[in-house]
């Protein structure tokens, strides 16, 4: 069996599962983070797996109930309420010990998958600058501390700014023109017991003529809050630096006429958080040349609007990729037996979650997101 030596380019939940299941069947793997710890900054919301991809990869990592022990199950709930009134149009509650997607928030994901690991086997702090190819086929990572490598393969997990995709394609994610202003509201049972109560034990969605406003739980006793909207052309396409400052007083002025009901998660929140823009890998760039020593997965590979399958099929990537190499005789060709699926997966799942957020942000997302939601569920009948 050969054992190639790998580098793993950024420790999320992508990097992670495939760097844990390599390590578990005895591979030599180094795992690069430019964050400076597992708790340096802020890693967004909560996550829902799916059955599926998402915790089909635990199940390959050996990690699934582990998860299972961690998980929110309970937090699985889904409102869609009245832009103008705030009156719940459709409430899904799964009944207790049922639901198959249960919650866990990033950090501990992030926390559960790098458990298993040595500490050594992931180096916090580094950030990946350049990959250069060196003339045997193998490949050196120029990093903000000096070169290191080289490496037989370099596995780029390093998300939609991804340094290794840029050492494949010149393809890079263009923005959405819509952007998610992200707030937050701690010990909200206690301090907002009628926003607790509105978004209840999972999300909370409220959309109209372009913008809308989503409710999150998250663990902790805390809600995040996305008020989303499609920005205006002078705040260009770099809206999280023209919008930096934005206030809450600010953002409400996009929110003309919605129920006080919503809006006060605007306004009763502890702070803007982050402004998120959202970009997209465009569908027609999802493929490349296919090179020995490189490859991609996740956003780095495919980053798509937040529709609920960004880590699922990041982490099934991952899971896809690590067992193809350890099951192969040639690690080469299983690296591109791997993209040719992935690739061809990722470009079907594009246009379906492009098309679907498109709509959630056109003129009558209410019905588009209702739509969805009976789809979903005729679906799983």
């Amino acid at each position: 069996m050969q054992h190639p030596s790998i580098a793993i380019i950024g420790a999320g939940p992508a990097g992670l599962t495939a760097a844990n299941i390599l390590h578990r069947a005895g591979w030599r793997v180094e795992v690069f983070e430019s964050d400076a710890s597992l708790t340096a900054r802020d890693q967004g919301g909560t996550l829902d797996l799916h059955p599926d991809s998402g915790q089909l990869a635990l199940v390959k990592a050996g990690l699934l109930d582990d998860f299972l022990a961690e998980a929110r199950h309970e937090d699985q709930e889904q409102r869609v309420a009245d832009y103008a009134t705030g009156a719940l149009l459709r409430e899904e509650i799964p009944e207790v010990g049922t639901g198959e997607r249960p919650e866990i928030d990033r950090v501990l994901l992030r926390q559960l998958l790098l458990r298993p690991l040595p500490d050594e086997l992931v180096h916090w702090g580094v950030r990946v600058e350049a990959v250069t190819a060196l003339a045997d086929g193998r490949h050196e990572l120029r990093l903000n501390t000096g070169a290191v490598g080289p490496f037989d393969l370099v596995i780029g997990a390093d998300g939609a700014w991804s340094r290794v995709r840029a050492a494949l394609t010149e393809a890079q994610p263009v923005y959405s023109g819509v952007t998610f202003v992200e707030l937050w509201l701690n010990d909200v049972d206690a301090r907002h017991p009628e926003l607790a109560k509105l978004v209840g034990h999972g999300s909370m969605y409220a959309l109209h003529g372009g913008v809308g406003i989503i409710g999150q739980r998250n663990g902790g006793d805390t809600v995040r809050v996305y008020a989303a909207f499609r920005t205006r052309p002078e705040e260009t396409d770099r809206p999280d630096r023209v919008l930096a400052d934005i206030t809450k007083t600010e953002l409400l002025e996009r929110f003309k006429g919605w129920a006080p009901s919503l809006t006060a998660l605007i306004t009763d929140a502890d702070r803007v958080a982050a402004v998120r823009p959202i970009i997209a890998l465009p569908t027609e760039t999802l493929r490349w040349e296919q090179r020995d020593g490189l490859t991609l997965v996740g956003d780095a590979a495919h980053v798509m609007p937040p529709m609920g399958v960004g880590v699922n099929l990041a982490m099934l990537d991952a899971a896809e990729l690590a067992e193809g190499l350890v099951a192969a005789k040639d690690w080469r060709q299983a690296v591109r037996d791997y993209e040719d699926v992935m690739l061809a997966r990722a470009a079907e799942t594009a246009v379906e979650c492009n098309q679907a957020f498109a709509d959630w942000f056109a003129a009558d997302g209410e019905q588009a997101l209702l739509d969805d939601m009976e789809a979903r569920k005729e679906a799983a009948a």
